[in-house]
């Protein structure tokens, strides 16, 4: 049984899947905030922060369609002389 190596490419898919999670949420949290859904901030209830919000959602798909549709790192093959 051959074990999977982890390599720079997939830390990097990886990395690149967690800062877009990270954005997604950051940005909807914002968004909400700012629609007045989430209360206790002074983003509440302010409309600028429902386009700032969204400005962040969308560079959090980017990163996540960065991620999620890069190559997967191919397994090395057979040396040929």
């Amino acid at each position: 049984m051959k074990l999977r190596t982890w390599d720079a490419m997939n830390s990097r898919r990886i990395g690149l899947v967690a800062v877009g999670v990270i954005f997604l949420l950051s940005g909807l949290l914002m968004a909400s905030q700012g629609a007045g859904y989430v209360q206790g901030s002074y983003m509440s209830g302010d409309p600028t922060y429902i386009n700032v919000g969204g400005v962040v959602v969308v560079i959090g798909l980017v990163f996540l369609a960065l991620g999620l549709l890069s190559k997967k790192s191919a397994e090395p093959g057979p040396v040929t002389p």
